[in-house]
């Protein structure tokens, strides 16, 4: 059995589908590759060319972009 929270570690999106919240990936602690709307790890397990194309689409957090990253916010 699993410990979640609705509401902290997920919500059901307007089609009814589970979406896990950022929380509850930063407790299960890595990327699984599945492309999630609110990974925390940049997509680091994603194969490209998918990973590439979620980084664009992915709003830009000043907190969770690497040393080194060239984006800028207004």
């Amino acid at each position: 059995m699993n410990d979640w929270t609705e509401g902290i570690h997920y919500y059901l999106n307007e089609e009814g589908f589970v979406v896990f919240t950022e929380k509850y990936h930063l407790e299960k602690g890595f990327c699984c590759g599945n492309g999630c709307l609110h990974c925390p790890f940049q997509y680091e397990n994603v194969p490209e060319p998918r990973r590439s194309a979620l980084m664009v689409l992915k709003p830009c957090d000043a907190n969770s972009i690497p040393p080194g990253d060239s984006r800028t916010f207004s």
